[in-house]
């Protein structure tokens, strides 16, 4: 890793740490080989606080190993690729995934992708998959765990209003960029942004994070990757449900 993007990379993990205040839970142990870290957005795409609170849990965890996260290909569509490549991002493919694992390194997916990154405020308590399976198939063909990473209070950074899916579909990015939202929100500095904020770099407003690891977890016997994906999403859920009862948005 560049020494210049290593510092930033840890910068930027240190003033999560501290201006959000972030608390991080483990439910987990040790590991013997990679597994597949499977996380929820808070809010963004290149710029989402879950990825760095994400990052600072891992940090914690001290893996014996590389880790690799796996990011929406519009990085590299936008020419920002090569800087995330050198902070251990790959663009989202199961090829990436595959090669990853074969060189030993842990890997990190957010399977929401956009659906879950640009969900509307009403929504921010939701861990929103859209139905994708394609980890739990990863994880099933390379024979690795899961270990589910969930953090909450992102989604109080800024007013996300819409998730702007229709004027996605209309203007066919979902076509052209592989985006299926086009979030309309109110955020620092940009005021009222049309799909900018998430992709350009915002000032969140000061909200608590809390991070919590869960348990690795195998499929089960028999299970495929539809009911595998379908546990992990519920674990998950429920988890961020506890995590948010009776929370008190930016305060925690």
């Amino acid at each position: 890793m560049d020494k210049a993007l290593g510092a930033f990379r840890r910068r930027a993990i240190e003033f999560v740490r501290r201006y959000n205040r972030l608390q991080i839970d483990f439910e987990t142990e040790t590991f013997n080989g990679p597994v597949l870290f499977v996380a929820n957005h808070g809010f963004g795409g290149i710029f989402d606080l879950n990825v760095l609170a994400t990052g600072a849990a891992l940090e914690d965890l001290a893996l014996d190993r590389p880790v690799t996260f796996l990011t929406h290909q519009l990085a590299w569509t936008l020419g920002v690729g090569p800087l995330v490549e050198q902070l251990g991002a790959r663009p989202a493919s199961h090829e990436s995934a595959r090669q990853a694992f074969e060189e030993g390194h842990h890997v990190v997916v957010f399977p929401g992708g956009d659906l879950d990154a640009f969900k509307p405020f009403s929504d921010r308590n939701q861990v929103i998959f859209g139905g994708r399976s394609g980890f739990a198939r990863l994880a099933l063909e390379q024979q690795v765990p899961i270990v589910p990473v969930v953090t909450a209070g992102a989604g109080e950074s800024l007013l996300v209003l819409a998730d702007g899916e229709r004027l996605a579909r209309v203007l066919r990015l979902d076509k052209l960029f592989r985006m299926k939202a086009l979030p309309i929100s109110l955020s620092l500095p940009w005021g009222l942004s049309v799909g900018g904020v998430g992709l350009l770099p915002y000032l969140p407003l000061p909200t608590k994070l809390r991070t919590r690891v869960l348990p690795a977890t195998q499929a089960r016997p028999g299970e495929d990757a539809e009911l595998f994906a379908k546990r992990i999403h519920t674990a998950m859920q429920d988890a961020l449900t506890e995590m948010t009862d009776n929370r008190r948005p930016l305060i925690g």
